[in-house]
């Protein structure tokens, strides 16, 4: 039985805005790509996706660097390093004129927010674990959620009144402030006995620590799948919406829209989590992602975009699901995997967020002239994802 600990919205609300800067530094320019693309010349559309899915890729291996060094030095000193390596990419971003560069740039920028992103999972997983980091979870990602709401109307505001340089300049600023906040208040969580000497071969005992646990691997790899899926969404919704539909205006209250519905999901999951269990919560919405995703290609095969409300009622069902399964899905591969909980976040957020980038890489060159293949891919993700889950052996649930 779980001993009930204590929340500490402090520490909750800290530990979302350090996740938040992920989401910051993608949403907030999702207005200005074809701005970005015509500035710097470019003239193939498709290549706007680059902005989005380099930054993850950026990510992917920016964790495995950061998660085996936080195991021996603490959580604290490595973030502050991964924020200077995102400041100085935010710094290369503002100032070319090459597109290269600036791609070159995001993946930078990448590599530094596996920092914040992949130690607030550790950090988290150092204070909490099973029903309890799941609720936590629920919770993080709830005001987490808040970025993608606000996020894209401050990046068309600062666009429209200055340039979209500013928007990297912005994004820098309110990092800073996040940390400062970070650094004053929040205690480091991994006490001295606990950690474990660097060695070169760190990483690699970690990952054969990693892959004996069954369950670490399972929800890791369905972690992946719907991370892809949901990265294909924000690789091309400024395409979809602005291209597609011809909403270039209305795009950032579209997109805030959407979001709130991942949002309420993760409130009402925080909610009843303990209560119901996170692996039931999270397979029943994974038969929903699938379920819906498969009735929209069957309904829209061969023919062109639904009507703007039929899209974005799918759409919303999609991310209720999204929005009860992030969490839930890292907190049930985290689990048996505390002892090692950076480097085993590492791993787990290398693998997702890699799984993602190449999935986002495949499925986003086909959505040209309707949103069709975007929930084809919905659709194979969420199928492979529930024979991994239901194949995975159940989930006893302490409570």
């Amino acid at each position: 039985m779980q001993n009930q600990p204590k929340l500490k919205l402090e520490f909750i609300a800290i530990m979302a805005l350090l996740m938040s800067l992920v989401a910051l530094s993608i949403d907030g320019i999702l207005p200005a790509l074809a701005v970005i693309g015509t500035d710097l010349g470019v003239t193939d559309t498709q290549k706007h996706q680059l902005l989005i899915t380099m930054i993850f890729l950026g990510l992917g291996f920016g964790q495995l660097i950061f998660g085996p060094l936080s195991d021996s030095y603490g959580r604290k000193p490595i973030i502050y390093v991964g924020f200077l390596v995102f400041a100085i990419a935010s710094i290369i971003c503002v100032n070319t004129n090459s597109y290269e560069v600036l791609i070159a740039g995001r993946i930078l920028q990448g590599i530094g927010l596996a920092s914040p992103r992949t130690l607030s999972i550790a950090m988290i997983r150092d204070s909490y674990e099973g029903d309890y980091m799941a609720k936590v979870m629920s919770f993080i990602v709830m005001i987490f959620i808040l970025i993608p709401i606000i996020a894209p109307t401050l990046g068309q505001y600062l666009m429209l009144t200055y340039n979209w340089q500013t928007i990297f300049n912005v994004q820098l600023g309110l990092g800073i402030l996040v940390l400062f906040w970070f650094w004053k208040r929040q205690p480091e969580t991994l006490a001295v006995s606990k950690r474990i000497p660097f060695r070169t071969a760190t990483l690699s005992s970690g990952f054969i620590e990693f892959f004996k646990h069954k369950q670490a691997v399972a929800f890791t790899l369905i972690s992946g799948f719907i991370t892809g899926s949901f990265m294909v969404y924000l690789s091309t919704t400024q395409h979809i919406f602005e291209i597609q539909y011809d909403l270039g205006e209305d795009f950032p209250l579209i997109f805030a829209s959407l979001a709130i519905g991942v949002g309420f999901a993760t409130y009402l999951n925080g909610v009843y989590v303990v209560r119901i269990g996170m692996k039931r919560i999270a397979l029943v919405s994974l038969a929903a992602y699938c379920l819906s995703a498969l009735l929209y290609v069957v309904l829209f095969f061969n023919v062109s975009n639904p009507p703007l409300w039929v899209l974005l009622t799918f759409f919303v069902i999609q991310f209720i699901a999204v929005g009860f399964l992030f969490g839930n899905l890292r907190a049930l591969a985290m689990q048996p995997i505390g002892h090692i909980a950076g480097v085993g976040a590492a791993i787990n957020g290398f693998i997702s967020t890699v799984m993602g980038v190449l999935i986002a890489s495949g499925i986003g060159a086909y959505v040209t002239t309707t949103a069709w293949p975007l929930f084809l891919g919905f659709s194979v993700c969420g199928m492979v994802s529930m024979v991994i889950f239901i194949l995975n052996k159940p989930l006893e649930r302490t409570i």
